[in-house]
């Protein structure tokens, strides 16, 4: 327990100094290059290089914040686990990592914390140790090495530049073919870390992890590591390959978002909207607004963080049950969690003057302000009509009905650790989003939009709460919409097949052939013709030279006569 209060205070302490550091170089226009040489060898100087502006800094300290608000809440969520020191040593490591990650200007130190959050990742996932864990483990890990290799790749690509401080080139970048490559490389690396289609299916299992984890690794650092990465490399992108990637990542939000509302465990439900929530961070980086991008990534981190301690807090009270077809009427037994959790929601959905309205009402007029085709508008704004329809959903069974198959006596009370532990981010999910419009943008952005495009999106959420409250009428006498069509809604909720496909499609043919040749060759033929009847035929042939050499008097009488005829036979 102590070192839970430790490391919670420090990063809190940490994070309010950067916060003050990141507004400093903001208003100051500052950027501060910091290089530490390691070694001498010959003529060749290995240093360590660190970038320090208002972006890694503000980004740092909102880290920093939301880590050590997650270790105040897991004294209490994790009470009775007999590793938590272990347990709190890897959350503070996986910020470690994070951090260097944010500070470094150079592709061999980015590799070092990219890596560092993928490893620490890994033993997260598969803190609790069954089979459900270690397949998730297993999944996350080899999904994110596909970025490390993409990395590794680009690493070896930037040799003909000398060196790997890709902060240097950015001007060169854009006039050199080999940054085609480059930038290939480094988004497909953004891609898995951020779990775009087709490494999408990661995100949902990785809920395995304890829930504190899920609050600080799946909502505001490893998988906003690859928008980080590409908010870094965000001038190197030629037109063709932001086309391509706008679509992948449009697609990428729909798929989420409609997956969301055919889920019914807690975790996967607002894992599927992190994952809808990058496709949008994504989205918008591949329009050119950076800086959007990186307020949005922001605002993000604060109530997707929240709403995950809030669905902790939630399972913690029901005993561990995390279907939200179980959790009805809670609002009267824990006033205090639901409100904070409806608070997050009313912001993920972009009501108006809360933290999540200021980024994401810019960033759809500023879509709208852009020259693209029908399908990328079309599946912007369903895809925020499905964000509002999921939220709805989501609150109406938790809040509404009466106890859905629970007893009463069930129910914990809240517990007051954890309820510090989110008040802490409460007042940030509030006021973050015009703190922060203010620190960004200092002269305001000037939108000008016909009347029916201003009202698209407040329309396209008002449809998805309908269609939410449609989906999810809850009564025993009442035959849900999504039961009708199961075949469907099997499809959709398994985000398009993608588990399936990324795991057994993957690996199902080569296991079957691999079956087949080892019954086949390497217990059949081979067997017969290789080792298993050489040692049958070299044993025969060893005692029958055994025989011959042993001097019988019949032996000898044999090979004479075998001789004789065979002589008889010449002539």
């Amino acid at each position: 327990m102590f070192i839970c209060q430790i490391f919670s205070k420090l990063l809190l302490s940490m994070s309010l100094m950067i916060f003050i550091s990141s507004i400093f170089f903001l208003i100051q226009d500052k950027s501060m290059i910091i290089e530490y040489i390691l070694m001498d060898i010959q003529s060749s100087s290995i240093m360590m290089t660190f970038l320090l502006d208002w972006m890694s800094l503000l980004f740092m300290s909102f880290v920093l914040f939301i880590s050590s608000m997650v270790i105040y809440y897991s004294e209490e969520y994790m009470f009775g686990d007999l590793s938590l020191n272990r347990f709190i040593l890897l959350v503070v490591l996986f910020v470690l990592s994070m951090m260097l990650l944010i500070i470094s200007p150079n592709l061999i130190s980015i590799l070092l914390g990219w890596d560092g959050l993928g490893l620490v990742s890994y033993c997260l996932v598969i803190y609790y140790q069954n089979v459900k864990s270690f397949n998730a483990g297993m999944l996350t890990a080899l999904s994110n090495r596909i970025g490390d290799v993409a990395l590794l790749m680009s690493i070896a690509w930037m040799l003909n530049f000398g060196s790997w401080s890709f902060i240097y080139y950015l001007d060169l970048y854009k006039e050199d073919s080999i940054m085609g490559y480059i930038s290939f490389l480094v988004i497909l690396a953004s891609m898995t870390k951020s779990a775009q289609i087709p490494f999408s299916s990661w995100l949902p299992a990785a809920m395995a992890a304890p829930t504190p984890v899920s609050a600080l690794v799946h909502s505001s650092t490893l998988v906003t590591a690859g928008v980080y990465l590409m908010i870094r490399f965000n001038f190197i992108f030629s037109d063709s390959v932001k086309i391509w990637f706008l679509m992948i990542a449009c697609l990428t939000m729909f798929m989420a978002g409609l997956g969301a509302n055919f889920e019914f465990d807690l975790k996967k439900i607002i894992a599927l909207s992190t994952l809808s929530q990058l496709g949008l961070m994504m989205s918008i980086l591949a329009l050119g607004s950076f800086n959007l991008a990186f307020f949005h990534l922001l605002t993000h981190a604060l109530f997707k963080a929240l709403l995950f301690m809030c669905a902790g807090a939630i399972i913690h009270s029901m005993n561990n049950c995390q279907d939200i077809r179980y959790m009805g009427n809670l609002v009267n037994q824990m006033p205090l969690v639901c409100s904070y959790f409806n608070i997050c929601n009313f912001s993920l959905c972009g009501l108006p003057f809360f933290s999540g309205f200021y980024s994401k009402d810019l960033i759809v007029e500023v879509m709208s302000m852009s020259v693209l085709n029908l399908i990328i508008y079309s599946l912007f704004y369903l895809s925020i009509g499905l964000t509002a329809c999921y939220s709805f959903r989501l609150s109406y069974y938790s809040l509404n009905g009466s106890f859905n198959y629970i007893s009463l006596n069930c129910l914990e009370e809240e517990n007051k650790f954890m309820l510090k532990g989110m008040l802490g981010l409460i007042f940030f999910v509030v006021v973050s989003g015009s703190m922060l419009m203010w620190l960004i943008f200092p002269s305001p952005y000037f939108i000008c939009l016909p009347l029916n495009l201003k009202l698209m999106a407040l329309f396209m959420i008002s449809l998805g709460v309908f269609l939410g409250f449609e989906l999810a009428k809850f009564k025993i006498n009442y035959k849900l919409k999504s039961l009708s069509n199961l075949t469907l809604s099997s499809f959709l909720a398994t985000m398009w097949n993608m588990p399936v496909i990324s795991t057994l499609g993957i690996n199902f043919y080569p296991a079957y052939l691999g079956s087949i040749y080892l019954k086949s060759f390497d217990q059949g033929w081979v067997e017969y013709y290789g080792s298993q009847n050489l040692g049958l035929n070299l044993k025969f042939y060893s005692k029958l030279m055994q025989l011959l050499s042993s001097n019988h008097l019949k032996v000898f009488f044999m090979l004479m006569i075998f001789w004789l005829v065979m002589i008889l036979m010449i002539f």
